[in-house]
């Protein structure tokens, strides 16, 4: 299933897309009450959804590109994202593998959905593009093994880690990079367009994945060139730290970022495309903050 959160009559509401159309997913769902992808996997109702999935095709949609589509998680308690996991991505910025998963994080300030403007803030001039498979959490866990790992796995959707080169490039003598505000500036995390549910992609590590910029091809490969895979990455960020529904694990970027041959950088009505094989399409506009 697709499952994606739109604006309806000024509320979020649950919606299935299948084909080119959206269907809402009623609030009499088994006698619940169901008004948004984060609450189907904050309250376990993913298998109260897919088996009333044929009955809420059937009925009446809309067209996708009719509807305001919003992140496929709204209010994800963690953001976690992964450094230097595509040995190509290390390559072109002369950094090793680390022997472990990097991990750093994103805020909900970054979350932004489909459409939605990535803005160019005025505190930075060097805005990049990453674009990133990312995993979203659907059961609770703690020192999850990796053979258990996908078992936690909602699903899947495509995030683009925006970064702020100048500001995370920023070194102070046994600090290092700024990853705060190299990372989770306002905007800086699109998801979308929709959440893929995990059995509609049996395997996560063979996927295509690509970023244009105005038409323009600047990233492509496949998830089959991650460092660590998946199921790695959920149980090592498990470790020590529950990881609960709607938690999002972005899983790293493959070569040809705007950092790597020192621009050009995004700027003002530039229009950005990530997208991964079986998945789709997440576009947003650039947007000059001032």
């Amino acid at each position: 299933m697709k499952l994606a959160n739109y604006q309806k009559d000024g509320f979020v509401r649950a919606g299935i897309v299948k084909g080119e159309n959206l269907y809402e997913i009623p609030q009499d769902a088994e006698n619940a009450a169901i008004s948004s992808v984060d609450q189907i996997l904050e309250e376990r109702l993913l298998d109260s959804v897919r088996r009333n999935e044929t009955k809420i095709t059937s009925g009446h949609g809309i067209p996708v590109s009719m509807a305001k589509l919003r992140s496929p998680v709204i209010y994800p308690e963690k953001i976690i994202l992964v450094a230097v996991n595509y040995g190509a991505h290390g390559k072109e910025e002369n950094l090793k593998p680390p022997p472990y998963p990097y991990l750093f994080a994103k805020y909900r300030n970054a979350l932004i959905g489909p459409g939605d403007p990535i803005l160019v803030p005025k505190v930075s001039a060097k805005v990049d593009w990453e674009v990133e498979l990312a995993v979203v959490i659907g059961k609770e866990g703690k020192d999850i093994g990796k053979e258990d790992a996908l078992d936690h796995v909602a699903g899947y959707t495509i995030s683009n880690d925006v970064s702020f080169r100048d500001l995370q490039m920023q070194k102070t003598e046994g600090l290092g990079m700024n990853w705060i505000k190299g990372k989770s500036l306002d905007s800086s995390f699109p998801l979308g367009p929709w959440l893929v549910t995990r059995d509609e992609i049996p395997d996560p590590n063979e996927l295509d994945i690509s970023l244009s910029v105005n038409g323009v091809e600047k990233q492509s490969s496949n998830t089959g060139d991650l460092l660590v895979k998946v199921d790695g990455l959920v149980s090592y960020a498990s470790l020590g730290m529950t990881l609960r529904p709607g938690d999002i694990i972005s899983t790293g970027t493959p070569s040809g970022v705007g950092h790597a041959t020192g621009g050009p950088y995004l700027k003002d009505g530039d229009v950005v495309e990530s997208k991964i094989e079986r998945i789709g399409t997440l576009r947003n506009p650039a947007r000059s903050e001032g």
